[in-house]
């Protein structure tokens, strides 16, 4: 039959509760030979195994590269159960039945295989119609063995692939281990129980503290941004306004100068000013081309206010003043 596509649109199926995919005589295959391609009735069956707690993309890379060593290939994985996986490695954060979830809604996954052996016998590879087993090349010691892929790979039946690095499940744990505080106030925090999370009463105490300290920080931390927020804002808009002031002052300056200036309007109008008062105020001369009125050469004329241009001091009474202008009366009529 055709390779199975199911596992794209649902769940891959249990090994247990559906029949063999491969209904051909099973005669096996080498390695060249499943490189060059297989007919489509005759998939290239890869197993791959391991206990994949905490699934995560490293181990779906290592899937992914076991379904596509080969250009037919059907994805066999084999998942070991909690109390194989307790006895010869130790404890899994998720238990069996989540693991075998966690591998069935892996797109590469054709068919899960619960309860897998921790060492591969020829009767297991037999009733699955093995032919090939994808697996990192690290020696896995295990079980009293320094490697438990050892007769797979003499077999011929091994095919190396890479693991991805940065990321494992020992890694993880690893970090929840190393921030376990961080994620005990996390969990207290969105409601679980000290008792769920085996917490002493005391550090249920001091975890719900730095909760509240927690919350305190972030607030004055929002307070802080929006006051930065206030102070750009402050800041734009001074900046617009000493811009606006600096240009004002810079045309009234110039306004100032062009009136109060050296060249000023104002100086102009002052010299103008001040020259209509001169004249105002000096006496003008007469032309010296005016006639003389049949005046004599030998006789000047005399002022008509001796005391004003006489050195002598003026009349001291008006008794004197009257006497001078009758005198000067009578010599103006003799003169006639």
């Amino acid at each position: 039959p055709a390779p199975n596509f199911q596992t794209l649109t649902a769940p891959a199926p249990f090994a247990d509760e559906t029949s063999c995919q491969c209904q051909a005589p099973h005669e096996k295959l080498t390695i060249a030979q499943a490189r060059l391609g297989t007919p489509v009735d005759r998939p290239v069956r890869v197993y791959a195994d391991g206990i994949f707690d905490l699934f995560h993309s490293g181990h779906a890379r290592a899937l992914m590269q076991a379904k596509t060593l080969f250009p037919n290939s059907y994805l066999l994985v084999g998942v070991c159960s909690d109390d194989l996986t307790h006895k010869f490695k130790g404890f899994t954060v998720m238990n069996e039945t989540e693991r075998y979830e966690a591998l069935r809604h892996c797109r590469y996954v054709d068919e899960v295989i619960r309860d897998a052996p921790w060492t591969l016998t020829p009767e297991f590879l037999e009733k699955h119609k093995i032919d090939f087993v994808a697996h990192d090349d690290i020696p896995y010691s295990s079980a009293g063995s320094d490697d438990v892929y050892k007769h797979i790979k003499e077999a011929g039946m091994f095919v190396p692939t890479q693991r991805t690095e940065g990321i494992s499940t020992s890694d993880i744990i690893t970090r929840i281990v190393r921030d376990y505080d961080v994620y005990a106030r996390r969990n207290l925090q969105r409601g679980y129980t000290a008792k769920e999370l085996n917490v002493s009463f005391i550090n249920e105490k001091k975890y719900r503290f730095q909760n509240q300290v927690d919350k305190m920080k972030e607030k004055v931390k929002n307070v802080e941004e929006k006051s930065k927020e206030f102070v750009n804002k402050v800041e734009e808009k001074s900046h617009d306004l000493i811009q606006k002031w600096e240009e004002k002052s810079r045309e009234f300056i110039g306004n100032f100068l062009e009136l109060f200036g050296p060249d000023g309007a104002w100086k102009q109008m002052f010299q103008e000013r001040s020259g209509r008062m001169l004249q105002a105020f000096s006496p003008r001369q007469s032309p010296t081309s005016s006639p003389t009125r049949g005046r004599s050469p030998s006789r000047s004329p005399s002022p008509p206010f001796p005391w004003l241009f006489n050195k002598a001091s003026p009349p001291s009474s008006p008794k004197a003043a009257s006497a001078s202008l009758s005198s000067m009366s009578e010599g103006d009529e003799d003169e006639k």
